[in-house]
């Protein structure tokens, strides 16, 4: 968890923060796609560009039967340059990748970067449907990273999507979980995690009854959600978006406004969380 740098993770965001649209921005999506690449290479996962939308999958070469998956879409919306929305995703995920390589390369751990998450998800429902449906591996557990770079302990500053019957701290300075009835208990062994090794960090877990995503469509929108509906435990990872973040989707969302001590903790809870 030490080797986890704040200043590479900075450096990745700045890296990432680059409108990159899978359609309008279309050779910097494919050129960011391409750096990837090389980064899992140089770490020694085994990488290939999966499906028509270009997902980068990067797998551990020593593989199991049976392996955990850590997922971030690295697209964004064309205006924005999407430092939160999902650099500080693709950030945590490298965090992690390039830690578990170098102290604990036998972990069972894989990673996939998604595109055109915010073209309706496709990329990973393709992945889902395409590529795992004819892997020699099962998946026991998916951590999808979507948002978690923004934090402010302002009160007042976390909001909640309307309707939904839950109650929240209202400073936005936690890491929060969701899950669905499957991957519950995943989601207990990460609070559990947390209190044992990041005792001060703040991380709040929400468990989906089943058919409230369809109810709350908010709860449905980001990667998790073709996972959900193979029934792979899979919890999603988020600062909560734009019911924290003010810069969602704008030209705004910009390596500036992160806080990058609560991403670096979320990166260790990554770490601490697949290594286990």
């Amino acid at each position: 968890m030490d080797a986890v740098s704040l200043q590479q993770l900075r450096s990745w965001v700045d890296r990432i923060s680059v409108p990159r649209h899978a359609l309008l921005q279309a050779e910097a999506n494919r050129a960011f796609a391409r750096w990837l690449v090389e980064q899992f290479e140089a770490w020694g996962y085994a990488v290939q560009l999966q499906g028509i939308y270009g997902n980068v999958v990067a797998l551990p070469r020593n593989m199991a039967s049976e392996i955990v998956l850590v997922g971030a879409h690295y697209d964004s919306v064309p205006q924005s340059p999407g430092a939160d929305d999902n650099g500080s995703a693709v950030a945590a995920m490298l965090g992690c990748a390039e830690v578990i390589a170098k102290f604990a390369s036998q972990t069972p751990v894989g990673f996939v970067a998604f595109n055109c998450e915010e073209d309706g998800m496709v990329g990973s429902a393709d992945f889902v449907d395409s590529y795992l449906s004819r892997a020699e591996f099962t998946v026991g557990a998916v951590h999808i990273l979507e948002m978690v770079g923004f934090a402010s302990s302002k009160p007042g500053s976390q909001r909640l999507p309307t309707g939904l019957p839950i109650q929240i701290p209202d400073r936005g300075d936690f890491l929060g979980l969701l899950a669905n009835k499957k991957s519950g208990v995943l989601m207990d062994s990460i609070l559990s995690e947390a209190k044992g090794c990041l005792p001060k960090f703040p991380v709040v877990g929400l468990e989906v009854v089943v058919g409230a995503e369809k109810l709350f469509p908010v709860l449905a929108r980001s990667d998790h959600l073709p996972f959900w509906n193979c029934n792979i435990p899979t919890v999603m990872w988020t600062d909560t978006s734009e019911f924290r973040n003010p810069h969602y989707h704008q030209k705004t969302d910009t390596p500036e406004t992160l806080d990058y001590d609560f991403l670096r903790h979320v990166t260790q809870l990554l770490v601490a969380t697949v290594a286990r």
